[in-house]
């Protein structure tokens, strides 16, 4: 049996992480700010899944804020692994809209991402074309609920949802700086498309059968990882520092014997992003 993969349902989702947390510190207040700032993730991965040479990246970024809601960013993408230093990968472009109710019980997040990637790129999302989704959190002082879903285009189209729980913890010294603490834990899902082949033998009545190679397109629906993570932030004045540790635990991995260049490769494991950012 052999499967040849599709990985339509990919996406670059690190710009994002940590929109909401950000928001517990920032305060907009309907003005224009452009922020510039550095990332670094220790292992680039997908619901777990990697490339074949676990690579790190580095993607510094600029966002665009033109008020409390609206935002656009852009981020190019450096990837570090044992072939390649410091390659240049892609860009990958978001804007989005996010808001806050009056009464502070909710929190959503909207977003459109259009990558640009390398035609020689590994990345295992780099197949991703544009991807269009929204988060939607209720907000208490126990324990925060996320919801989400988003529809993403390659050759094939593919949906995903997903699905959180998180507290943050604020604090603010007499300095006025602040520390966000926000223990997270989510569960990804999404579609899975392949080209499943197989051998079929016929025959007919006394004659001896014939090997037929037979090929059938299979989309599934699929849990595809559980993660845990703490981003930390510490911000004071215009300044920004970042870190999140996350450890990631990828489900329903499609495997084919024999052939671990048509496998998806991932792994338990633990990861980290670390970065910063300032308001100019």
């Amino acid at each position: 049996m052999k499967k040849i993969l599709s990985y339509g349902w990919f996406s670059f989702l690190l710009l994002s992480f940590f929109t909401r947390a950000t928001a517990q510190i920032d305060s907009i207040k309907n003005k224009v700010q452009f922020k510039l700032g550095a990332f670094y993730n220790t292992n680039l991965n997908y619901y777990g899944r990697t490339d074949s040479l676990r690579s790190s990246g580095f993607f510094p970024l600029a966002e665009l804020w033109f008020n409390e809601n609206f935002y656009i960013n852009a981020a190019p993408v450096f990837v570090n692994n044992t072939s390649a230093s410091f390659a240049y990968a892609g860009i990958v472009t978001t804007a989005g809209y996010q808001f806050t109710s009056d009464d502070k019980k909710w929190f959503g997040n909207f977003y459109i991402v259009k990558p640009f990637y390398e035609s020689n790129s590994q990345l295992v999302q780099s197949a991703l074309k544009a991807q269009a989704g929204f988060s939607l959190t209720n907000l208490n002082k126990f324990i925060n609920i996320t919801g989400g879903g988003d529809v993403k285009f390659s050759d094939k189209v593919d949906f995903g949802v997903t699905g959180g729980l998180d507290h943050i913890f604020r604090k603010q010294f007499a300095d006025n700086s602040v520390l966000v603490i926000d223990p997270s834990a989510y569960v990804f899902a999404g579609t899975q498309q392949f080209t499943n082949s197989y051998y079929k033998k016929s025959s007919f009545l006394f004659f001896p059968g014939v090997e037929q190679t037979v090929s059938e397109e299979v989309k599934n629906f699929n849990v595809l990882s559980y993660e845990f993570s703490m981003p930390v932030i510490f911000a004071i004045g215009k300044f920004q520092l970042l870190f999140t540790p996350a450890y990631v635990i990828p489900q329903n991995l499609i495997t084919i014997e024999g052939r671990p260049d048509l496998s998806e490769r991932g792994k338990e494991m633990f990861y980290a992003t670390i970065g910063a950012k300032f308001i100019l």
